[in-house]
């Protein structure tokens, strides 16, 4: 982890952007969940979220305010790295660039007067006119910028200091004697008496340069001038000048810097002269304002001044410098904005010529679909799904975060819907400059980013002038031989570029238009240490593919640019997955979706409504038809079917088994000396197949031979991937590489019974390393083994026994034990035994399954849904019920409505506000009699609130329960008793931390009068207070049931624990109660003491590491003495003296220490 050094560092640096900058910071920390809602409003002044309130808190104690920062962000350092990130980018945008620094003037003083020159003047000012001149007024200068002061004329002042120099020095004097410091030098005495004078300039003047080359004060806020006239030593006696001091603007304090804070002050002289020459001040004409160098201050680049004035707003100032020629005009113009300076030069021609090259490519390369088919003709645009993060932190801040994908409800899933324009769109002030696209094998990703690449060679994404293709797949991961410029040109589906420096060289001079894409990102096997060692330099440099990518990711070469990832989804994400801006997921096809894709398939009406039947009547294939590459499978199946052919399979694995036997057969059908071939070719592919799947990879070996790689480049099983250097051939899909594995192990002769079931059956222990590909080869195999091979025309050889592999299989089923797996080995099991097809597998499954099941924090798909109800059906003749927890599964309403509808199934629990939306869809479609029945099965018993929409929804469903009807209707019969899930509720846990607990407690409150039955409340650890512990108290009597109530690690003080004692004693059911953790004192203490006796059926009180002392522990043992029901107190403390304590524990044996 990030050392806390390091963040803190970080964070003094960002603290130092301007405060309206400051506050996006912070409010996009609160919206990431790094900051709670009451933390956040604690760093502002009382508590009100603006900008002046925050300025005031930051310019107390910068610094306290930084460590503040530091510790949630270093805690939460995954999530805050990003957000902290584009604060500095910003910070760094204020400090303007080597080329911008030759736009601003530079500053007189460094080519007017030396060092010596500078410290000789000073000490001339000592010396002759300390009485005169106060040389410690930078000390207290309030009075000579004071708008209203007056000040006198030049030429008084000129006599008065003539006056005052005449005058003796009184050094004898103790009053007048020169202070000195520690090092002997002289200390300057303040004067504390301002004269007043006789003329006032107006208020908010700026100097303007006379023709005596003194300044007076015209109309401007800009800045304060103090004329201090002298003759200096070290020029001409004749036209003596004045130096003048320029006090600037006042500006907002900087933050946690040592950098002062008053106002800065700088010598400056009317006119610019070189250090070798003394030039005459020129007059310039009437009206005009001072030059440059007395309004602009030049500050070291990267300074907190610095930093501190470009926050504020730009004041245009027209300039005309003395000692400038050419058009005056020309010298008035304020310097550019830094927007303006961004503005890109119109690209050359060679570029221009090159993207149209490159556009014109990409639409040949991506206008085609799987099977020849037209992207524009059969393309079904699909929307994409917004996903969130679950962050699990170890058991002590030092671990590693770990991040999950959030599953998202059917509810939320809607919600949480984009269209393909929105990709690139953000929400927030940050931009989506890295987008992972997630989505399972077959979902479409290459086919997406085939179609957004067709948009942009359209026109239809104008933010990106260059888009560069690549695909892991045939990318070498190993050799460290390319450059930033051969990644992008050499090894992307870009054309050969004739002048490709130049293209090159504008490319990096606007990285922000260019969109660099990497499809099949799952391809690199080894993520460890992928971000470790990033590229640095986007030039000559070789590097890795690997350390490119991690220098384009981590903006460390090319920075601005825009990345795009497609993978598959995995359940604990890599570090790469943790850290972009957008996770988005590619959904599947909804029946719409499916119903229009089959219409575009077939163009012929009347076999599109036949095929589309055939689809319908066989549900497992429709539900399967919400993948993609599936549904694509099944209508390639059905055009190759007579009008008399079988009807469609009902397994996934004959469904595969007969396409690609058909691809072979139609290989063999164009090429007929495939056929002598075809026998000895397929247990080739097979074992290439397994090879891949055992490496993790598509490749097939190039050392092949020509006529196997031809059988499968025939047969569609292989296809091409062309690279700049060779052809490369992989693997159709996942779907075809997975079925030739499991074909390997059913039918090779190498192949044991023991090594079947090791590698490819459902494991109760045994780590899944290939994730879905795993859990595709094990359906493949269990159907293999069980599949009876038609007469002719299958890649099954009918001549291998394959019994002895079968019965391997067949013990391994019969030894599970369904309640030793967690939920989504139990999903798998239940597609194994759904792919042997056979029935007493199934009703030993359902023999051996638990009462409760328990799908949750599984992904359901509609195939899923399908497979569970189909054998679940079985169980009414088995006479067996199940309650069925569907929580986090993001099951479709229409799947919840099928399980639910299940006779065995006499309990679920879902998202409640799926729940609620599958009640609508039955009032509406007048099921009245399958609504009493879901509203009855409903169960909210145990309700264990982890995540904060386990709580959103809750006070809808008590509206439902109070007002008798659903949102949506007037009424409703079967709720007329309200929803039994609420009455019923036992148990609840609200464990949602320090993080979201204070901000929903109180919708918790709002449900608590509406749980008459509960009995069972724990809300340990989520800092809830005395505000909350008051809320609680006024609840705390509708839960006449209550037996335990855990406040334990609440922050409870005695305020909290009288508003609770009061409470406690009308709840006369209460038999444990925790406040252990709290910071309970002597009066919290005498406050619980004196309510103990009137909580007539407490057992159990634990208050151990508070804060009261032997006066609240003796009160609390008194107490004790009239509460003969108790068990048990549990007490002890820190602050309670060892022997007190021991001699409380000696009079009563049941106060207890730990």
């Amino acid at each position: 982890m990030v050392p806390f050094e390091d963040v803190l560092f970080q964070v003094r640096k960002a603290l130092q952007v301007s405060p309206g900058l400051l506050h996006n910071l912070l409010r996009e920390l609160h919206e990431a969940n790094v900051f709670s809602t009451k933390y956040y409003q604690s760093l502002y002044k009382d508590g009100e979220v603006e900008e002046q309130c925050l300025c005031e808190v930051v310019c107390n104690d910068g610094e306290y305010l930084a460590r503040r920062l530091s510790l949630p962000i270093w805690q939460n350092w995954d999530i805050s790295q990003g957000i902290l990130d584009s604060a500095l980018r910003k910070l760094d945008d204020l400090v303007p660039s080597d080329a911008e620094l030759q736009d601003i003037v530079s500053d007189p003083m460094s080519e007017l007067l030396p060092d010596n020159v500078i410290l000789e003047y000073l000490e001339s000012i000592q010396s002759e006119s300390e009485e005169a001149f106060d040389p410690n007024f930078l000390d207290n200068l309030s009075f000579l910028f004071d708008p209203d002061t007056i000040c006198s004329q030049p030429s008084q002042a000129n006599a008065s200091l003539t006056n005052k120099r005449s005058r003796k020095r009184k050094v004898d004097s103790p009053s007048n004697k020169t202070r000195t410091d520690t090092d002997g030098k002289p200390l300057y005495k303040r004067n504390k008496k301002a004269t007043a004078c006789s003329e006032s300039p107006s208020r908010g003047k700026t100097p303007t340069i006379t023709s005596q080359g003194s300044f007076q004060l015209s109309a401007n806020t800009f800045q304060n001038i103090f004329r201090i006239p002298f003759r200096p030593l070290f020029l001409p006696s004749s036209g003596g000048s004045a130096l003048q001091f320029i006090q600037n603007i006042s500006t907002p304090s900087l933050i946690g810097t040592v950098v002062p804070t008053w106002p800065t002050y700088v010598l400056v002289s009317p006119q610019h002269v070189s250090p070798g020459t003394q030039l005459l001040p020129l007059s310039p004409a009437d009206g005009s304002v001072a030059p440059p160098e007395l309004t602009v201050s030049v500050l070291p680049v990267g300074s907190s001044s610095d930093r501190g004035c470009k926050s504020l707003p730009s004041v245009s100032v027209d300039t005309l410098s003395p000692i400038k020629e050419g058009n005056p005009q020309n010298n008035t113009d304020s310097p550019p904005s830094k927007t303006q300076r961004k503005i890109r030069p119109e690209a050359p021609e060679c570029v221009k010529e090159h993207m149209h090259h490159v556009k014109s490519r990409m639409r040949d390369v991506c206008c085609t679909m799987r099977g020849g088919m037209g992207m524009e003709s059969h393309y079904v645009d699909v929307h994409l799904i917004q996903r969130k993060l679950l962050i699990k932190s170890g058991k002590n801040a030092n671990k590693c975060l770990e991040k999950e994908l959030v599953i998202l409800s059917d509810s939320e899933r809607k919600k949480a819907k984009l269209d393909r324009s929105q990709l690139f769109l953000s929400s927030d002030s940050r931009p989506k400059q890295s987008v992972a696209l997630l989505g399972k094998a077959g979902v479409g990703k290459t086919t997406f980013i085939q179609r957004l690449c067709l948009d942009w060679a359209g026109g239809s994404l104008p933010q990106f002038q260059f888009v560069f293709l690549l695909n892991f797949k045939i990318l070498d991961l190993t050799q460290s031989n390319y450059s930033l410029k051969g990644l992008l040109f050499d090894l992307s589906t870009s054309p050969r570029c004739e002048d490709s420096d130049s293209v090159f060289k504008h490319i990096l001079s606007c990285p922000d238009e260019v969109l660099i894409i990497f499809d099949s990102f799952d391809h690199i096997k080894d993520f460890e240490g992928l971000l470790q060692s990033p590229a640095k330099s986007p030039t000559d440099t070789k590097y890795t593919i690997k350390q490119l990518f991690s220098g384009l990711f981590q903006k460390e070469i090319l920075s601005g640019c825009t990345i795009l990832i497609s993978t598959r989804p995995k359940d604990v994400l890599n570090q790469v997955l943790r850290k972009v801006d957008s996770l988005l997921e590619l959904g599947g096809f909804s029946p719409e979706d499916i119903e229009l894709y089959t219409s575009k398939y077939f163009g012929d009406s009347s076999l599109q409504g036949s095929a589309l039947k055939k689809i319908k009547n066989q549900s497992y294939i429709f539900s399967l038809c919400s993948n993609p590459l599936l549904c694509w499978t099944t209508c390639f199946l059905l055009e190759q079917q007579d009008s008399r052919g079988d009807g469609l399979p009902s397994t996934l694995t004959d469904l595969y088994h007969r396409v690609t036997s058909k691809h072979l057969q139609l290989a063999i059908l164009k090429n007929s000396s495939l056929c002598k071939k075809k026998q000895s070719d397929i247990p080739q592919l097979c074992k290439m197949a397994w090879e891949g799947f055992k490496n993790h990879n598509t490749h097939v070996n190039p050392g092949s031979s020509t006529e196997l790689l031809g059988c499968g480049l025939k047969s569609g099983i292989l296809v091409p991937y062309e690279t700049s250097e060779r052809q490369e051939n992989h693997f159709a899909d996942l779907f075809t590489q997975n079925l030739l594995s499991a074909l390997h192990l059913v039918q090779s002769k190498q192949v044991n019974e023991k090594m079947v079931v090791a590698n490819c059956i459902v494991q109760q222990k045994k780590r899944k390393v290939q994730g879905e590909s795993q859990d595709v080869v094990q359906r493949f195999v269990t159907g293999l083994v069980f599949l009876k091979a038609p007469d002719g025309g299958s890649i099954l050889d009918s001549s291998v026994n394959i019994k002895a592999k079968r019965k391997a299989v067949e013990a391994h089923l019969e030894r599970m034990k369904p309640k030793d797996l967690v939920p989504a080995r139990l999903l798998e099991l239940f597609h194994c035994v759904y792919e042997t097809n056979r029935a007493k597998f199934a009703k030993l499954l359902l023999k051996n399954l638990p009462g409760n099941l328990s799908f949750c924090g599984a992904q359901l798909c509609p195939s899923d849904v399908y497979v569970i109800c189909h054998l679940l059906r079985h169980a009414s003749a088995m006479k067996r019920t199940f309650s069925i927890n569907l929580q986090d599964t993001c099951i479709p309403i229409s799947g919840l409505k099928e399980l639910v509808g299940l006779i065995c199934i006499k309990s679920f629990w879902a998202h409640t506000a799926d729940t609620i939306g599958l009640w609508e869809v039955l009032h509406q479609s007048n099921d009245e009699l399958n609504l009493k029945k879901a509203i009855e099965k409903f169960t909210l018993n145990p309700f264990k609130a982890t995540q904060v929409y386990h709580i959103e929804s809750l006070p809808s469903l008590v509206q439902i329960h109070k007002e008798k009807k659903l949102p949506m209707s007037e009424f409703v019969s079967a709720l007329d008793e309200g929803v039994p899930a609420l009455q019923h509720l036992q148990r609840l846990e609200f464990e949602l931390g320090v993080q979201n607990g204070p901000e929903l407690f109180p919708k918790l409150i709002e449900v608590l009068p509406s749980l008459q039955s509960l009995q069972h409340l724990d809300l340990e650890k989520n800092q809830i207070g005395d505000s909350g512990a008051e809320k609680l108290s006024g609840v705390l009597e509708f839960l006449a049931c209550l037996k335990l109530l855990n406040l334990s690690q609440n922050f409870i003080g005695d305020a909290g624990v009288e508003k609770l004692a009061k409470a406690l004693a009308s709840i006369p059911s209460l038999q444990s109660l925790s406040l252990y953790g709290n910071a309970i004192a002597d009066s919290g203490a005498e406050h619980l003491a004196l309510v103990l006796p009137d909580i007539k059926f407490l057992q159990d009180l634990d208050v151990k590491f508070n804060k009261f002392t032997d006066i609240g522990a003796t009160k609390l043992s008194a107490a004790l003495k009239n509460c003969n029901g108790m068990k048990s107190l549990e007490l002890w403390n820190d602050c309670i003296p060892y022997g007190v304590f021991e001699h409380l524990r000696l009079q009563d044996p049941r106060i207890r220490s730990l």
